[in-house]
């Protein structure tokens, strides 16, 4: 039956990635997300780590989906880009995918490594992630939490602007 489950939503997975690359509608683009980050939950769940599962659905595909539909609603797509701004946001965009690229291959390395103790047990549970979370990625946590707050303040502060307009 878990074999059955992890190709199902493998397939639904590829399925609505694909779909959110061919869609013109951005709108629909993001609901293909939700449903690929839903997808994922899943794949957690049959790694017997529900509490990540339920996370995932819940930050990824509720949370960050809505500020990615609000900047949707919010871009006026009919008027385009430019295109000295379009040369721009594709050097950059290409400079972002060498660099995640780079980085799969070294998280691949890291992954397949059989010498590898650094990688801890399982986390499925709350009390595990919670201790990891506080005390040895605290840093980065407390730099995550910075980072969703500027991001709410920023998008506050754009819809406080175009109120105004």
């Amino acid at each position: 039956m878990a074999y059955f489950l992890f190709f199902l939503l493998s397939v639904v997975c590829i399925a609505s990635v694909l779909g959110m690359i061919i869609s013109k509608n951005q709108a629909y683009s993001a609901l293909f997300v939700i449903l690929a980050f839903t997808c994922t939950g899943g794949f957690f769940a049959l790694l017997d780590a529900p509490f990540i599962a339920v996370i995932q659905i819940i930050i990824y595909a509720g949370a960050i989906m809505v500020l990615f539909i609000f900047v949707i609603m919010m871009v006026d797509v009919r008027k385009g880009i430019t295109p000295e701004k379009k040369k721009w946001t594709s050097g950059f965009a290409s400079g972002i995918a060498v660099i995640l690229f780079i980085e799969l291959i070294v998280a691949l390395k890291m992954a397949f490594n059989p010498l590898n103790t650094s990688s801890s047990q399982a986390i499925g549970n709350p009390s595990d992630l919670g201790y990891l979370l506080f005390t040895k990625y605290l840093y980065p946590f407390e730099i995550t939490s910075i980072l969703i707050i500027t991001a709410l303040v920023g998008a506050i502060i754009l819809v406080k602007k175009k109120e105004k307009e």
